[in-house]
């Protein structure tokens, strides 16, 4: 397969490719309200069938030939990413992939937690380097009321130890603010987290897909979190770890560790995105506000080669275009949505 400069494959406004999220699965096991409603996502639901899913070999091929395109960071999502049967066997095989310069891509996971207290160290023997933790809340009652499946807090907890303790650390906690919801926890969550050596990262509500009622009364903004926290333990700003990091990071002056904020509503980071997303049926996203996909799964099933898959990849990033958080922020006096609407994916479609 061809290989391209080591300069990277930049988009229409230089943006490189060097992240690929991938879901394994459109199904999870809660139906947390901002995200997978239970009142859209159902019994009667239709979830993808198996035969619709990119397989593990699908998935392995593709990593490898983005990673000749400059993808140098990996990171599995779902649905839960970890309901998918064999989760270990594709890891291992990803793990086991090289950039053409001979180093090994960063490989992660998002998870709801639920699974790593069972699961934590057979990933970290696959080769797993680092799982992302959802967690909105560490109140019992709330949590349960959040996932809306009554799954208890506390075996999250267990599972973020467990990782923990199988070396897939730091663990990064990621919790979604929600005005009126569980806003009045973001101290509590900071304290609960500082000195274990996990990251905490605050994200801020995102209007992402049409099931989960956006407002924008409903946002938190960074900047809100960060006056708060630091007026009890105060705060230092971090440099970003690497390019496109999404997370702006604190560091606690008394060494206690950090804090990150996503502002992807308040202040949006188009202009450094390098990530692109496949969904669990074989579906290339540009964005996570995208409203279109393109088909990969017909050119994997359809005898295309190596190279042919890279031009399809690589003709769709050098097209991209996408900005859609600086539009909508572009647009307002205060914060809202685009004025005209328009469908957009839903996250547990192409991950977060």
């Amino acid at each position: 397969m061809r290989q391209l400069p080591s300069t990277g494959l930049p988009d229409r406004r230089g943006r490189e490719l060097r992240d690929l999220r991938i879901s394994v699965t459109d199904r999870c096991n809660f139906r947390c309200v901002y995200c997978m409603p239970k009142e859209i996502f159902g019994r009667d639901y239709a979830f993808f069938e198996r035969d619709e899913l990119l397989s593990f070999d699908e998935i392995v091929r593709l990593a490898r030939v983005a990673s000749g395109l400059g993808v140098r960071k990996l990171r599995l999502t779902g649905g839960e990413p970890l309901l998918r049967r064999g989760i270990e066997e594709l890891i291992s095989e990803l793990a086991a992939l090289r950039t053409p310069a001979g180093d090994p891509l960063d490989l992660a996971l998002t998870t709801n937690g639920s699974a790593l207290p069972v699961k934590a160290a057979a990933l970290k023997a696959a080769g797993l380097r680092r799982v992302t933790v959802s967690l909105d809340s560490l109140d019992d009652d709330r949590f349960q009321a959040i996932n809306d499946v009554r799954f208890p807090v506390s075996r999250v907890l267990d599972g973020i130890a467990a990782a923990a303790e199988a070396g897939l650390g730091p663990v990064k906690i990621n919790t979604v603010l929600k005005r009126g919801a569980n806003d009045d926890e973001i101290l509590a969550l900071a304290e609960h987290f500082r000195g274990t050596g996990h990251a905490l990262r605050f994200i801020e509500y995102m209007d992402v897909g049409a099931t989960n009622g956006w407002v924008l009364d409903e946002v938190v903004p960074s900047a809100e979190v960060v006056r708060r926290i630091a007026a009890v333990h105060p705060l230092e700003p971090l440099e970003p770890s690497a390019p496109g990091e999404t997370a702006r990071r604190w560091r606690y002056r008394d060494g206690a560790g950090e804090i990150g904020v996503i502002s992807s509503v308040t202040e949006a980071f188009c202009g450094s995105c390098t990530r692109a997303r496949v969904s669990a049926d074989g579906r290339l996203y540009t964005c996570l506000f995208a409203s279109e996909g393109h088909d990969l799964r017909a050119l994997l099933r359809g005898g295309a080669g190596d190279e042919e898959l890279a031009d399809a990849l690589a003709g769709v990033w050098r097209e991209r275009d996408d900005r859609y958080s600086e539009l909508r922020s572009a647009e307002r006096s205060e914060i809202r949505p685009l004025g005209t609407p328009r469908r957009r994916i839903e996250m547990s479609y192409i991950g977060g």
